[in-house]
């Protein structure tokens, strides 16, 4: 599972994690490249795999989806990649299980993005203030695990698994073989809504004081509208 560490107000961060940092093109204006795997350097070789190329969609399930014509209307797509594991079995077990955590932990931090930029900027929210101080520990510590019960109806539409030989003298640590396997996830724009509504959802309800539940409201207002541009390089 990717570890996420979600920072209150650092914009730039999670326009990183949805934009690329890399490059100030749109979305629709990038180009993903799939290279074949000795033209990729790396502390290891591919020795198998189920593909002569390693996909696109792994790089950006998104600019994929657009290059492919997938049907942008209906779904949203996410890419899922596992660190080296010892067998591709489990490799590609943890890939369909934590693809789902991955796209909530894309959310929460998305969530609170918003809530950090209204804090930085002239401010519905105050950072002293004692409510706003536990409602970013609520969002740094709970809700990315809560927003995985909202997650439903992803389903993966393709796999991708690989088995490296680390190399020593490539600069790895030591030699060994290892499995990773990665997912394209595919989900309905419908339920995604609903799953960052029902996320900010949870905001507001850990929200005690009533003068900042009005705030958070005003922060989040559109925030599935907002996740959906930023994914797309909009914003």
């Amino acid at each position: 599972m990717k570890k996420m560490n979600l920072m209150w107000g650092l914009g730039l961060f999670s326009l990183c994690l949805f934009a690329s940092c890399s490059s100030s093109k749109k979305t629709e204006d990038k180009k993903l490249t799939e290279r074949a795997h000795e033209d990729i350097k790396r502390d290891y070789t591919v020795i198998d795999s189920n593909a002569e190329v390693r996909p696109g969609w792994i790089q950006d399930a998104e600019i994929w989806a657009k290059n492919n014509e997938k049907d942008l209307d209906q779904f949203r797509y996410f890419s899922f990649e596992t660190e080296p594991k010892v067998s591709r079995e489990i490799a590609c077990n943890l890939a369909q299980t934590n693809s789902r955590a991955d796209i909530a932990a894309e959310i929460a931090t998305f969530i609170e993005k918003k809530l950090g930029t209204s804090i930085e900027g002239q401010g519905a929210l105050d950072e002293n203030n004692p409510h706003v101080k536990a409602l970013k520990e609520f969002t740094e510590n709970t809700l990315a695990e809560k927003v995985q019960g909202f997650v439903r109806g992803a389903s993966v539409v393709k796999s991708y698994w690989e088995k490296r030989a680390y190399k020593e003298d490539l600069g790895a640590k030591q030699d060994y073989s290892a499995y990773t396997c990665a997912v394209l996830v595919r989900f309905e724009n419908k339920r995604l809504a609903k799953a960052i509504d029902q996320a900010a959802e949870q905001v507001i309800k850990n929200t005690d004081d009533a003068a900042t539940k009005e705030n958070v409201k005003k922060a989040l207002n559109n925030v599935d509208d907002d996740f959906i541009k930023a994914r797309r390089g909009e914003i």
